[in-house]
């Protein structure tokens, strides 16, 4: 009897001590469904990082690492965007509603998450006339007659009167580049600029900052560059 109490009372602390075996997987390294994910760092580099940067900068897309345009950009927006894309660009919908592989729960994370460790306070002057980011927000009608004026004075510098480039920055009438963004995203571009890249944003690109009809003045001309688009019946 005595024995057998005493190979228990060996036995418990070899018991306790199994869960430190070699080989005993780390719960920290234990298979988590896609849809239980809730880490921002992984979800935002397993779905964003490949075209906004590691960071949410230096990416081919939008730098929505940029501190201007977290300050300027609702986290409803973001996550609009994130859910549904942009029809006719590269931006693709993630919601799992629209086709993708995301739940709601997973795409606020990601844009919440984005303003909490990239967003900064104190971006703009009190009482600073901010233009909406929006498109859908934006109530002004564009012209492209003027925009074409309003580009040579804060654009031509760099990107040239016509708009395809100088040597300090490239072509933005390029067909193929216009045919693969949106409105939004020209309206995103020239109001937030490409920090990133060097090009500024709309307080800084000429010597006093652009009114909201200059801007968007200015995105109805490059949109007026961009080709039409082929027609279902006309497509081959």
């Amino acid at each position: 009897m005595k024995l057998k109490r005493l190979f228990v009372a060996l036995l418990i602390p070899f018991m306790w001590a199994c869960d430190g075996l070699p080989g005993r997987p780390d719960p920290a390294n234990r298979y988590i469904r896609p849809e239980n994910v809730t880490d921002f760092g992984r979800l935002y580099q397993e779905n964003c990082s490949g075209c906004h940067g590691a960071d949410g900068r230096l990416g081919p897309a939008i730098p929505v690492g940029d501190s201007i345009y977290l300050a300027l950009a609702k986290t409803e927006y973001i996550e609009a965007i994130t859910s549904k894309g942009i029809n006719g660009t590269s931006m693709p919908a993630f919601a799992l509603s629209e086709g993708g592989t995301l739940t709601d729960k997973q795409i606020t994370i990601i844009a919440k998450g984005m303003k909490t460790r990239w967003g900064k306070t104190g971006q703009f002057a009190a009482g600073a006339k901010l233009p909406p980011l929006s498109v859908e927000e934006n109530t002004k009608e564009g012209n492209a007659s003027r925009g074409k004026k309003t580009f040579e004075v804060f654009c031509g510098d760099c990107h040239g009167a016509d708009g395809r480039g100088t040597p300090k920055a490239g072509s933005v009438v390029e067909p193929p580049y216009l045919a693969l963004v949106s409105d939004q995203n020209l309206r995103t571009i020239t109001i937030i600029g490409r920090r990133d890249l060097g090009m500024p944003d709309w307080q800084t690109a000429g010597k006093r900052p652009m009114t909201n009809q200059e801007i968007t003045d200015v995105v109805a001309w490059l949109a007026a560059q961009r080709p039409e688009r082929p027609s279902k019946r006309n497509a081959h």
